[in-house]
């Protein structure tokens, strides 16, 4: 009967074996560590919030819990281009003529004709044989260095190279040789230790992400054809807006002829949306689409992704005054920050590096900026290195000399406040 099975139940709950009661146990054993983890970063002034926009990107956004016009400093956005109409026109017209998704990798029903237009326009922008498009460049590097490189050969990384750099070498079976940063004689040092290898590559940054120093390509080519090996670089923060065309720090040093493989995004300058792709040599990238892991099992990109992308590089590849517009403003920048007392890291790349050296400090004059309707993030430990606390400023073609003028005051109001300067 009913009041039977009642009585029953509450008995089974308690007699079921005691596996669940471990189980429990361990769920909240690991709960306790990672609130544990979660309070080490919190004390540590390292806490990275997410603040929600509530427009779409662009010089000028709006931020959620912040009252009008926000002057947006940090995003990867370095030519304006992920807002611009053509380009999002562009994605319109790919959505409705190609859908939304594919459903499906590229090697069994997710090529269209737009992602082959791609690639044939990206390798052209580059001037290389080919290219392979993946969900980014985190995959790009992640998928690059296993089918490329075996036990008998060696990689060479800078030591600050990008994360996604240092995980792709992590799943190749090459040996690992890591070279100072930017230190030419240690690469060269490196160099003659791995002379028994069949195949060797020197892997770097065009442009480091945090300092916003650009790798000496130069140097590393004399380097790589001295001793025999091959060039890579990841062109991330580089890609349409260094260099007379735009071409990234192979064109901007004089050596595109001479690094051999590129890997870079179209998730920063090229529309902003998602999406990351290597070009190099044909035979390179036709191993890649036979073996590279991200690429055969990961969906294609997104056809609205494939059209804003295409019609940024033919924007690029249109004219060069898009590209040649980012210096100047950079320029103005980094020269009043440094008149008013700051000192900026890097050259003169339009990542900007506001050096505070603590990291709470940085968070909390990212804090302040934002009251003054200025919005810059903070970077501090493990994004880099301790002590080496900042915060990042991105400088974008969409910005005004009156909206590079508005963040300066901004920045000299709160560092008074905060003592930094005078």
């Amino acid at each position: 009967s009913y009041s039977v099975r009642c009585l029953i139940n509450p008995i089974r709950v308690v007699l079921r074996p005691s596996t669940s009661i471990r189980g429990y146990a361990a769920i909240a054993e690991a709960r306790s560590v990672l609130e544990h983890e979660l309070e080490t970063i919190r004390t540590g002034g390292t806490w990275k919030g997410e603040r929600i926009i509530t427009s779409k990107q662009g010089p000028h956004i709006n931020v959620d819990g912040s009252r009008g016009d926000i002057l947006n400093f940090c995003a990867n956005n370095y030519l304006g281009l992920s807002s611009h109409p053509q380009v999002v026109e562009a994605g319109i017209e790919a959505l409705k003529k190609y859908g939304a998704g594919l459903s499906s990798v590229r090697f069994i029903c997710g090529t269209q004709d737009i992602h082959k237009d791609l690639e044939q326009k990206l390798a052209k922008f580059h001037e290389r044989e080919e290219c392979i498009l993946y969900a980014s460049c985190f995959d790009a590097n992640a998928g690059l260095f296993e089918v490329l490189l075996g036990p008998d050969d060696a990689v060479l990384s800078d030591e600050l190279n990008h994360a996604s750099i240092i995980d792709g070498i992590r799943l190749c079976r090459a040996k690992r040789f890591r070279y100072k940063h930017m230190d030419l004689n240690d690469l060269e040092t490196q160099l003659k230790q791995s002379q028994s290898s069949r195949m060797r590559l020197v892997v770097t940054d065009g442009v480091f992400s945090m300092d916003g120093d650009v790798a000496p390509l130069k140097g590393i080519c004399d380097l790589a054809e001295q001793y025999g090996a091959l060039v890579f670089i990841d062109e991330c923060h580089a890609t349409g807006f260094m260099g007379p065309r735009g071409r990234g720090t192979d064109e901007l040093l004089g050596v595109m002829d001479r690094v051999h493989i590129v890997n870079s995004t179209l998730g920063k300058a090229l529309g902003g949306a998602a999406g990351g792709y290597t070009v190099g040599p044909k035979p390179l990238i036709d191993l890649l689409r036979q073996r590279s892991r991200p690429y055969l099992f990961s969906n294609s990109l997104p056809p609205p992704v494939v059209g804003c992308a295409t019609r940024a590089v033919e924007l690029l590849l249109a004219s060069n005054e898009i590209a040649q517009s980012v210096g100047a403003k950079t320029m103005r920048f980094r020269n009043k920050m440094t008149e008013a007392g700051f000192t900026i890291s890097g050259s003169a790349h339009p990542i900007c590096p506001v050096m505070l050296g603590d990291a709470r400090l940085a968070s909390l004059m990212a804090d302040d900026m934002l009251k003054l309707g200025v919005y810059v993030i903070g970077f501090s430990y493990p994004v880099v290195p301790k002590g080496k606390a900042r915060i990042r400023v991105q400088i974008s073609a969409a910005h005004t000399d009156q909206d590079i003028d508005r963040a300066v005051d901004a920045f000299i109001q709160t560092g008074r406040k905060h003592g930094v300067v005078s």
